[in-house]
């Protein structure tokens, strides 16, 4: 037993080998200051820990948050991601498990006739007591090649399967956060689009109008065909892109129901585009170490430390593998005995080694192949940081443009509709043909769907610079 011990804790003592590579993270391949320039908002020192905002508190709409609610409770793709996390989870117990050895007990009984010895065992060899019969019992334990990880290869394999799950950890909070964003432009979109057929719905009964005067002026003699004709042409413009949009709702309405994954009541459907229903600004800093933080890098830095533990169990591979096998249990003539302390106990401990004398390769290729892996890890790092920061400086640029745009489409709406209003004004005192005030109410027309469209964009905006932030995994 001592000496079982001893070899037990020279084991744990030698384990601390590991012939995997120390782990440096790379240097990211981006600035360290997010872009700055004319198309950019202007950005605070640090990184603004945009992360710590929950998307509660970014969402202020109570209907917006309970869509969101229901599409994190049901939405099939997120699901699936949970099952995926949940088998690396079982994948990791698995590959660390021989990191310990695995002890068995084998309960065993049997009954011999023929010579029996004196002390109530068939010795076959004894005096013959004439044909008695004999009972035996036993129960023994122990663990059979046990794997001492002298080089490390076992923990390794359990660290790639650790860091696996990690990663696919990481995967799950980003589907998570893409989620929250696409449910949040999906809801914003359908008030977008009601807006947009609310602007097309009043153009055409404003145009229907219109034709109807039209041809009463062409009936008094006091207005041509042609004024009809193109008042027409307008109005049937009009009901081709009321019909448009309505398409385009319904459509916008199954997309979101199709994110969320269960049902959305009308209550909770916007009516019209909400300005209010994301926060107007957000705390952006200039420093990019924050894009570090975003779950889809955490996750190709975990891969990247997995493939890094593989190589280092590809190469303990090449060391000659010791195993440790254990025996212990005791033995009786009765099934009391085992209890009462009268069995016999034995016990034994073997070792053994073997080492790969010629295997044409397969091991060297092994560590060419993980050492190849891990040079593809580092790579997919790398872009993951790009991409990220890209995602980011695309997001920025939108943000330090979009308050310009929308403030000049509102000015283009009030600017177009008095133009239209003096135009019409002429049109009716004889003044100008119907041709400038048909034109002028086209112009305004344009200019309203454009600031539908401005607004929208504002606001999908603000969501996707929060979830490329990192934004979007805090209730």
């Amino acid at each position: 037993m001592i000496r079982a011990a001893n070899l037990a804790l020279m084991t744990v003592l030698l384990a601390g080998c590991s012939m995997a590579p120390a782990y440096h993270r790379p240097a990211a391949p981006v600035a360290a200051a997010l872009p700055q320039g004319p198309a950019y908002p202007a950005l605070a020192p640090g990184d603004g820990a945009i992360d710590a905002i929950g998307w509660h508190a970014f969402f202020g709409d109570a209907r917006l948050q309970r869509v969101i609610d229901s599409a994190l409770a049901n939405n099939r793709d997120l699901r699936v991601s949970v099952a995926n996390v949940a088998a690396a989870r079982a994948q990791y117990r698995v590959a660390s498990a021989p990191q310990l050895p695995t002890f068995n007990a084998v309960p065993a009984a049997s009954r011999y006739h023929g010579s029996v010895s004196a002390n109530g065992y068939t010795n076959g060899y004894g005096a013959n007591t004439g044909g008695a019969g004999s009972d035996a019992f036993g129960i023994s334990g122990g663990f059979a090649a046990f794997e001492i990880d002298l080089w490390g290869r076992v923990r390794n394999l359990g660290q790639a399967a650790l860091e696996t799950y990690l990663s696919t950890d990481e995967g799950r909070k980003a589907a998570q956060t893409t989620l929250v964003a696409e449910v949040a432009n999906a809801w914003l979109t359908i008030g977008a689009q009601a807006d947009a057929l609310a602007v097309a719905s009043d153009t055409l009964a404003s145009r229907e109008q219109s034709l109807a005067l039209a041809r009463a002026r062409e009936a008094q003699g006091i207005g041509t065909a042609l004024e009809v004709a193109q008042a027409e042409t307008l109005a049937q413009s009009s009901r081709s892109d009321v019909a448009v949009y309505t398409t385009a709702l319904a459509q916008a309405n199954t997309a979101l129901q199709l994110l969320v994954g269960a049902p959305v009541t009308a209550a909770d459907l916007p009516q019209t585009m909400a300005d209010d229903a994301v926060l107007a600004t957000l705390p952006v800093g200039l420093d990019s170490a924050v894009l570090l933080r975003r779950p889809d890098v955490l996750a190709a830095e975990h891969q990247l430390q997995s493939a890094n533990a593989s190589l280092g169990a590809a190469r303990a591979a090449l060391f000659p593998t010791i195993s440790l096998t254990g025996l212990m249990g005791l033995a009786s003539g009765s099934l009391a005995g085992l209890f009462d302390g009268a069995g016999n106990f034995n016990y034994g401990v073997g070792t053994s080694a073997s080492q790969t004398l010629f295997d044409n390769g397969a091991k060297a290729g092994n560590v060419a192949a993980a050492r190849a892996r891990l040079d593809a890890a580092v790579a997919t790092y790398e872009k993951s940081v790009q991409g990220a920061f890209a995602d980011v400086a695309n997001a920025l640029a939108r943000r330090g443009t979009i308050d310009a745009q929308l403030a000049a489409s509102r000015a283009t709406v009030a600017s177009a509709e008095k133009a239209a209003t003096i135009s019409r004004a002429r049109y009716d005192n004889g003044i100008d043909s119907g041709l400038a005030a048909l034109d002028a109410a086209r112009t305004v027309y344009a200019a309203r769907q454009a600031l539908v469209a401005t607004r929208l964009a504002r606001a999908t905006n603000m969501v996707t610079l929060y979830a490329v932030l990192g934004g979007g995994l805090k209730p």
